[in-house]
């Protein structure tokens, strides 16, 4: 079975500095038929303008993946981290028993756009970490790289629950395959560019959610990209 989740479809939101489509309900946009899927409760696809950004606010029972597709993202939080995210980094942030932190957009002329992901732990009241860690296009190319799982495993960041996150640079005419396992279940999102899901039409914003299938088959129409996430 698969549900396709158009980009035009999202909530949205346009505060002048900040330009933000949720695949889920989130702040103003509430949608009791989008709540979330599985333990994956946010997927906020944002474009910040150029000296602007979120201002210092709290977080906690949440693991919350940062990923930049344009642009840099300067990151301070209340564990004393300061670091700026850039296209091919990941940040991982676990604000369990509570963290504070701010996100802005250090350009004085471009805009930064990036996906916020936000994935519900397996369990309250966490020690509060930050991880960040950089994965190369070409370790993406044509292939799923994992970048998010439970443990760390190959590289990737860890995050409390059971899930993993690939990410995909797929060149036109390219494609990846995942098998599924039994009682497990898959997010794609559209970053950029234009795909099939099982022979699906999806672009850019897009998202296909699939359970009962036996394998995700994601063929690239155009230069592409994309996040995959298995959940149980």
């Amino acid at each position: 079975m698969i549900t396709l989740r158009k980009s035009e479809e999202r909530g949205h939101a346009n505060h002048g500095w900040l330009d933000s489509y949720h695949s889920f309900s989130f702040a103003n946009y509430y949608d009791p038929n989008n709540m979330g899927f599985r333990a994956l409760r946010v997927i906020n696809e944002d474009w910040v303008q150029p000296a602007k950004g979120f201002g210092t606010h709290p977080h906690r029972d949440m693991e919350i993946i940062t990923y930049v597709l344009e642009g840099a993202l300067e990151h301070k939080d209340s564990l004393g981290t300061g670091s700026i995210i850039r296209p091919g980094e990941v940040q991982k942030m676990s604000a369990g028993t509570g963290v504070t932190h701010s996100e802005y957009n250090p350009s004085k002329t471009e805009q930064v756009h990036l996906l916020q992901i936000w994935i519900v732990p397996d369990q309250k009241n966490l020690p509060p970490s930050y991880e960040q860690k950089t994965y190369s296009t070409a370790e993406k190319r044509n292939q799923l790289r994992l970048i998010a799982s439970p443990g760390g495993q190959d590289g990737s960041v860890t995050v409390h629950q059971d899930a993993k996150l690939y990410a995909s640079v797929l060149d036109a005419g390219e494609k990846v395959v995942h098998e599924l396992s039994p009682n497990r279940h898959i997010w794609v999102q559209v970053a950029q560019g234009e795909i099939t899901v099982n022979g699906l039409s999806l672009s850019a914003g897009d998202a296909a959610a699939i359970s009962e299938e036996n394998r995700v088959v994601v063929m690239a129409n155009t230069a592409s990209e994309i996040l995959l996430f298995d959940l149980a």
